[in-house]
């Protein structure tokens, strides 16, 4: 823990050396105890894990010091969101944890006074939890123009009605912000709307939460299905203008990538230490260490090879976005999103291989990951339509336009 840590540019980052460090010796010896407990269970400990994060000055890196943050502009926020990969809890014990990371950026620029105050604000301060309501489970996720759940006006207030699911941690939440159709005859993609929704409204019901590979899961590690059955909310809880759900999607989940991304590879690094330390330890026979054995070791050099290659591609797409924006960046977001996921995949697959049936057991964060990451290859956009999306680009600039 004394080397410091450094960005392969080689520039040095105190937050992320400091943020490691809590991380080592705060959450690391606490984790194997609360990945075996209900998420009700280990909130108490947790929440004061958050309370020393904010005396330590560290609470809330992505967001801009008048909100309590440090300020940290996409790039180097991106090195802090790979220090908190490391632990499945990391993000969380310092409010940086999806969908609350990208609900915060939503509010801050694009919420009404109103909004920033009543919702916002407490957001910020780890007083409350969110979700986001997108996905609905009768319509193809990679189509997001295809939707059902309607916003519609009656007087000052929006009857919102609709059956979503994968609604991101919705149990315990305080509000969810819906992308419901305000504008049904609209185009397409200038139908929907963002509204925010207080989950005690009434006609708001969380069904279930929906069980991953065996594990529903509590608090905000779960996803929930639920149904709007006239729920009725102000119409000053609109996000934006109406009509621009779309826009708003893009403005998150451009940010969100390069988060998710850089989680990913925190993630791999976690794995890839794990598996190195076990390669190294583990006797297979008389003195025959695991390590020496050439199919292990060709697993740690792809492993090597493939996380350093990830991360340089995602911080090349957050300098672009950063200093050219989200559209500028809309080829590397995508080429990002689906290697990074790839390689959280194959590094996690031979770190559980390399463990046997320890990697198969919950003794290790390894099958968590494995659980709950999974999903990394179709979430925000599967895998295959961000291939295609970037192929079609290739191909133009070369003369070849295709439809369909």
């Amino acid at each position: 823990m004394s080397r410091p840590y450094i960005f392969p540019t080689g520039v040095k980052s105190p937050v992320a050396q400091k943020i490691k460090e809590f991380l080592h010796n705060e959450i690391l010896p606490v984790e194997h105890q609360l990945l075996n407990q209900t998420f009700s269970k280990s909130e108490i400990l947790l929440n004061e894990k958050r309370k020393k994060v904010k005396e330590a000055k560290l609470w809330a890196p992505f967001l801009p010091e008048e909100y309590g943050g440090l300020g940290l502009p996409l790039t180097e926020f991106a090195y802090i969101s790979e220090v908190l990969g490391f632990s499945p809890f990391g993000h969380y014990v310092f409010n940086c944890q999806a969908p609350d990371v990208g609900n915060m950026e939503l509010l801050m620029q694009f919420g009404s006074d109103e909004l920033k105050k009543k919702y916002l604000l407490p957001l910020v301060n780890g007083e409350i939890r969110s979700c986001f309501s997108m996905t609905e489970p009768e319509f193809a996720g990679s189509n997001p123009v295809m939707m059902a759940t309607t916003a519609i006006k009656d007087g000052d207030e929006y009857v919102i009605n609709g059956h979503k699911w994968f609604t991101t941690a919705a149990d315990g939440a305080a509000f969810a912000i819906v992308m419901a159709v305000t504008n049904p005859s609209a185009s397409p993609y200038q139908r929907a709307s963002m509204i925010v929704v207080p989950l005690d409204t009434p006609g708001f019901r969380i069904v279930r939460n929906i069980s991953i590979m065996g594990d529903t899961g509590q608090g905000y590690a779960s996803h929930a299905e639920v149904l709007y059955e006239n729920c009725r909310v102000p119409v000053a809880h609109l996000i934006g203008k109406e009509g621009t759900g779309f826009m708003l999607a893009q403005e998150r989940l451009g940010p969100g990538r390069i988060h998710h991304c850089m989680r990913w590879i925190g993630i791999c690094e976690r794995a890839f230490d794990l598996m190195c330390r076990h390669a190294a330890m583990r006797e297979v026979a008389e003195g025959v260490k695991l390590g020496e054995k050439q199919m292990v070791q060709q697993w740690i050099a792809e492993s090597r090879a493939e996380i350093n290659a990830a991360r340089l591609m995602v911080l090349q797409a957050a300098y672009k976005m950063e200093n050219e924006g989200n559209k500028a960046a809309k080829e590397e977001i995508s080429t990002i999103k689906f290697f990074a996921a790839g390689v959280l995949q194959h590094v996690l697959d031979r770190a559980i291989q390399v463990h046997g049936a320890l990697g198969m057991t919950d003794d290790l964060p390894l099958a968590y990951w494995y659980r709950h990451e999974r999903a990394a290859r179709i979430y925000d956009g599967p895998d295959e339509v961000h291939k295609s999306l970037l192929a079609r680009k290739i191909l133009k600039d070369y003369g070849l336009t295709l439809t369909g």
